[in-house]
């Protein structure tokens, strides 16, 4: 088993690997170009349409809960122990690179959203259905004139396999190990409540978990950064030299043991890219379900993703670990850090050095929310990759097998589930990027007659309010 984990670590290397990452950032940077950086241009606009009632459209979730599903498969254990992991292995500065990744990222977000609502269908049973297959298979045939539906059946055969691990049983194993930590509960009891929660929630389909997910992410985001925030007011004087450690780090390469600049930039960039997922076209499924039928609004909800997950809840997980007394920078530079902390570790210790007994509960309470959410998002996801692939009968199979392998995830040890799992998740990129560079100019197009029409209403109001 140790040998075929072995072989798994160093396929996961390559599949993750620098090439990968380019491709991930570089993609997000060349959207963003085109765009004219919309993400950040309009971001009041994005807030405010994410909470307008004005949104028209045939869908199944508004495009509040569309957001909130997509983040509830984003916000997980990558916001708690990948952070921590980035500075481990990357140094403060990791952090840097990971605002990097998630700024162009939300490019990325912005024309995945757009295109799904653009080439969504409705199915069988009258729900949409959406996401890059659909997009790489209607866009670019209208594109190129040739059927590209390989392409979008590799996206979704990925994705389904990939929502095994990373969105079911890696999860529910966070969960379990998070409660039996804090509570002392056994796992095998951890995994029947947790696969009848789960199984309650999904056998409603999309508009359930929809109204389960705008409940539960906002509240879980919320109550850690407002956790997070009383933490870094009683350690207001430290938060100068938190981000003086990020900034400085982030072009020396002192990381732990003394690593190069390139390890910093590639753990920053892959644990950005890990967190939000920008580039990797899940998110996508969630707002082609979405009960608004103008793609570029969409697209500009989807943007916020980025911002939500990364530039604010792993901010705070990083701000928080860094004016802890556990990390501190010697002399030379390099980063020094007590012993046997890493991952969720390194967080908790971090949490509670600051809120004794009530920091631990945060954190801990956080990985089950977060890791419960996702659960429940990847879900989704999972079972509109099968759809295409087998057909919309084959997702009743799917919901059974999906609650027994989340008993099985809380229960077994998952080394190997984790590393396959990161090899299908990443290479779900691949197909995307590929439709996402390809489709650029339709993306550019919508965004370019979206804002003529917002200046042409504007200047309408404005003479209207003169005459």
């Amino acid at each position: 088993m140790n040998i075929i984990n072995n072989i798994l670590v160093k396929i996961s290397g390559y599949v993750w690997g620098p090439i990968t990452i380019l491709l991930l950032v570089g993609t997000g940077l060349f959207l963003s170009i085109k765009t004219r950086f919309i993400q950040f241009r309009k971001l009041p606009l994005s807030v405010k349409l994410l909470f307008s009632k004005e949104h028209s459209g045939d869908g199944d979730i508004t495009p509040f809960q569309a957001l909130m599903t997509s983040l509830a498969s984003t916000i997980g254990t990558g916001n708690i122990a990948g952070v921590s992991s980035a500075i481990v292995l990357g140094g403060p500065g990791a952090i840097f690179w990971m605002w990097v990744s998630a700024a162009f990222g939300g490019a990325s977000k912005y024309g995945e959203a757009l295109l799904a609502i653009k080439y969504r269908i409705t199915n069988e049973d009258g729900e949409k259905s959406g996401g890059p297959m659909f997009y790489i298979e209607k866009g670019m045939k209208e594109k190129f004139g040739r059927n590209f539906k390989w392409l979008g059946f590799t996206f979704a055969f990925f994705g389904f396999l990939a929502s095994f691990g990373i969105g079911n049983m890696i999860q529910a194993n966070s969960v379990a190990s998070a409660i039996n930590e804090s509570f002392g509960i056994s796992s095998w009891i951890t995994g029947i409540i947790l696969s009848i929660l789960v199984g309650a929630v999904i056998i409603g389909g999309i508009k359930n978990i929809g109204r389960i997910t705008d409940k539960i992410v906002p509240a879980m985001a919320i109550g850690y950064v407002l956790g997070s925030l009383i933490i870094l007011t009683i350690n207001i004087n430290l938060v100068p030299n938190a981000f003086a450690m990020i900034f400085k780090n982030a072009f020396s390469g002192k990381a732990v043991g003394g690593g190069v600049l390139g390890t910093v930039i590639r753990f920053g960039v892959a644990r950005g890219v890990f967190s939000n997922e920008a580039g990797l076209g899940s998110a996508a499924i969630a707002h082609a379900a979405s009960t608004n039928d103008k793609p570029v609004i969409q697209g500009l909800i989807g943007s916020l993703g980025s911002v939500i997950d990364t530039l604010i809840i792993c901010t705070m997980t990083a701000l928080v670990i860094l004016v802890s007394p556990l990390i501190t920078i010697g002399n030379d530079g390099m980063m020094l850090i007590e012993e046997n902390m890493r991952g969720a570790a390194l967080t908790t210790f971090a949490f509670d050095t600051s809120l004794p007994i009530l920091g631990g509960y945060i954190v801990s309470l956080g990985l089950v929310f977060f890791a419960f959410s996702t659960i429940l998002g990847w879900f989704y996801y999972g079972s509109k990759c099968l759809e295409y692939i087998a057909g919309i009968k084959s997702v009743k199979y799917y919901k059974f097998i999906w609650v027994i392998l989340c008993f099985a995830g809380a229960m077994f040890p998952i080394k190997v589930v984790w590393n396959i799992s990161d090899i299908f998740n990443g290479l779900m990129a691949i197909p995307n990027l590929i439709a996402l560079i390809s489709l650029s100019p339709i993306i550019v197009k919508l965004t370019i007659d979206f804002e003529k029409k917002i200046t042409h209403n504007n200047d309408k109001k404005i003479k209207t309010k003169t005459a």
